[in-house]
Formats: structure tokens, sequence, C-alpha cells
């Protein structure tokens, strides 16, 4: 059984958006690329017809990986009263033991990827031990330089 992607509505409907484009008009500008780098003659030494089915190999995998999380998918809600408990798709401060300053993450799916926070996947060991918490908590994770221990600031 195929692993469900937890995914926000707001990045639901971004994916969604990025594939019907990708499979309407992404397709059509990739055909034209490829037809107009047939026209220059020899393929075999064609720098742009390569340049365009590479091109076009990608946009078919980008493709491909977005049917399969959209088709597999779960619309997740984050925790609207903020202050509750850490769940996928919150975004979460956390102090490291010795930090002054609080790091925030997002709980979830890459997919959720945003410029101004870092996105820790729930099935991670931090985000596996932070699931659950609530601001105050303390918790304990291994991470490949040893146990870390972080402290629950905020959950939004």
């Amino acid at each position: 059984m195929p692993d469900v992607h937890k995914l926000s509505r707001a990045a639901y409907e971004r994916l969604r958006a990025e594939y019907e484009d990708l499979t309407t008009r992404g397709r059509i500008d990739i055909a034209r690329k490829i037809e107009a780098a047939r026209e220059l003659g020899d393929l075999s030494e064609n720098g742009d017809y390569h340049a365009a089915k590479e091109e076009q190999g990608k946009m078919e995998g980008r493709i491909l990986h977005l049917a399969r999380i959209l088709d597999n998918c779960e619309i997740v809600e984050g925790d609207e009263g903020g202050g509750g408990e850490v769940r996928t798709g919150s975004i979460v401060s956390v102090l490291y033991e010795g930090d002054d300053e609080p790091e925030r993450f997002l709980v979830g799916s890459i997919e959720e990827q945003r410029d101004d926070v870092t996105v820790v996947s729930p099935g991670s060991p931090m985000g596996e031990a932070l699931l659950g918490a609530r601001p105050g908590d303390e918790v304990t994770y291994e991470s490949p330089a040893g146990a870390l221990t972080v402290k629950v600031v905020e959950v939004e």
C-alpha cells in the first residue's frame, strides 16, 4: 500500500494547480520546443533537441511524482487555535539546549516547503518526537551526532 501524504489544503491546491499546468500547457510547450529543434536538422548533434528531450523527461517525472502524491494524500488542518499539540502541518518553534534563539520547523511533507521555515518529516526522529508535544514540553530524539533534546516553545 502506498504511503499516505499528509498535506495542508494550501499545499494540496498548489500541487493540484502545478499538475494541471504541467499536463496541459507544459506538455504543449515542450512539444513545440522539440518540434522546433527537429526542424534544425541532424538530431544526433542537435543540442537544442537533446536539451528539450531532457526537459521533457524531467517534466514527465515531476508529473508522475505529483500524480502519486495527489492520488494518495490526506488533507490535514493545522492547529487553528494555536498553542495546542504538534500535529502534521503544525509549525513548531523549538529551543535547543544551550541556544538563545528558537528555530522554526514545519512538521510535514517536503511539498509544504516555504522560505521562512524548515520542513521536518513526521517520520523522521525529530518529527516523531515532536508529534503530540505541547509548548513547554521537552522532547529527546536520536540524531547522527547522538541524543538531542529540544524544548517546544510555540505551536502554530
